[in-house]
């Protein structure tokens, strides 16, 4: 039987890649998506750096395995051909490039196999897929930004990533001042949140302690579930047997109260563990895929967020085993709980948030109690005074101007008067 014959239809490449510019990354978790290579490319040690002052630019750089140039080619294909392990970060092949044209319309890749001092510099530009329409990467002149990637090279890194043409993050046509403003708030935001999404890493909770440093500063772990506080309760864990496609993995689930304001070792250490988005929402299931954080706080339609619970917090942990049955997305921000793991984590979770609730209700017990002690004490040492001040006009003979400033205070501060115990003085 002879074949059917078959046509090409290759899809336009600068459409599709101007598509896959949009499907769900900020600025926060591109750079987030290439923190994840990194990691899997056996780095200890990341330096980010946010730079510019008129030419903008973002260096991601790492002290990993590095990459010969047919692998700096392979990295730069669309759905790179290669098998991810279990526990890799890593998932579609797409992220090195979606993740940095969803910011940036020019990426650059400086990169050498660790031991080695072979660099292969290759750049995809978002303007060469448009002239030519295909998928393209060139070997770019000498630059200020790959003069200083090298430079990261000689500081013991193996891979540095560039991007340029920052129009997602700097608007074309903004003024030189608003755009230095952006950059310095947008690396704040990036590293508060690389401090939450990799807190695992950063304080040695997966294994050896992977170093992120953000302009120069090394990021300090941002712990969901303040484990370090005295009076942060541990509830039980609790493991699930979770099957999908025929791949069956477990999924822990690690639960805890976290004190009220009155119980944490320090009124800064309350307002750090409020998180980013503060109490209310940080309050629920933070889901770890291989021990990076990829949803952070909400109940996942679990139950609604209350006052009450806020200081209930949760972590939902999987392998990359499961990534069909959580429906990861290729941002890796969002995922899906399978239907049948759902209905398991409804009763542990309720108990949790009915402890959170206890907690938090003898928690404002205990505030009213201080705060009526404060008020008691505070009028008692209000009437001391007005006796000590009706005493001092007595043995001064000073008791007529007293009364008249007595009728005045009565007319413009009653209740001073009376807190003071002088609005009965007679005039």
């Amino acid at each position: 039987m002879s074949a059917c014959p078959t046509f090409s239809v290759a899809p336009s490449a600068f459409r599709l890649t101007t598509s896959l510019r949009d499907i769900g990354y900020d600025l926060q978790s591109a750079v987030a998506d290439l923190v994840d290579n990194s990691i899997a490319a056996d780095a200890d040690r990341v330096v980010i750096k946010f730079e510019g002052d008129g030419d903008y630019r973002v260096l991601i750089g790492d002290n990993g395995a590095g990459m010969s140039d047919d692998r700096v080619h392979e990295a730069l294909r669309f759905g790179s051909r290669r098998e991810y392990e279990r526990g890799e970060l890593g998932r579609y092949g797409l992220g090195l490039k979606t993740a940095s044209l969803s910011q940036a319309r020019k990426l650059t890749v400086v990169s050498r196999p660790r031991g080695t001092d072979r660099i292969t510099i290759r750049q995809l530009s978002l303007d060469l897929v448009e002239r030519f329409d295909k998928w393209v990467i060139v070997e770019p002149f000498e630059s200020p930004a790959i003069t200083e990637a090298a430079a990261l090279l000689s500081e013991g890194l193996n891979t540095v990533v560039v991007w340029e043409d920052l129009d997602r993050v700097i608007p074309e046509g903004m003024a030189d001042g608003w755009a230095r403003r952006r950059m310095t708030a947008s690396a704040e935001r990036t590293a508060q949140h690389l401090s939450m999404v990799f807190h695992r890493y950063l304080d040695g909770t997966r294994g050896d302690v992977v170093t992120i440093e953000m302009d120069g500063q090394a990021l300090t772990p941002w712990d969901p579930f303040a484990r370090h506080e005295r009076n942060t309760l541990k509830l039980p864990s609790q493991t699930f047997e979770v099957a999908s496609a025929g791949v069956a993995g477990t999924v822990t689930l690690d639960r805890w109260v976290l004190p009220p304001r009155h119980q944490f070792s320090s009124q800064a250490a309350f307002e750090m563990a409020a998180g980013p988005l503060k109490w209310n929402r940080q309050q629920g299931i933070y889901i770890y895929r291989a021990d990076r954080l990829v949803q952070g706080g909400g109940w996942a339609g679990l139950r609604a967020i209350d006052e009450h619970t806020k200081i209930a917090r949760c972590a939902l942990r999987f392998d990359t085993d499961l990534d069909a049955a959580f429906n990861i997305n290729v941002a890796k921000m969002r995922v899906s709980l399978p239907p049948q793991l759902k209905t398991m984590l409804q009763r542990p979770v309720q108990e949790m948030c009915n402890r959170a609730e206890a907690v938090y209700r003898q928690a404002n017990v205990h505030t009213e109690r201080a705060e009526s002690t404060k008020r008691t004490a505070v009028g008692s040492l209000n009437a001391q005074a007005g006796l000590a001040i009706l005493a001092a006009a007595s043995a001064s003979g000073q008791l007529d101007p007293l009364r008249s400033i007595v009728q005045a205070l009565r007319l413009e501060s009653p209740e001073l008067a009376t807190t003071l115990g002088l609005d009965e003085l007679a005039v």
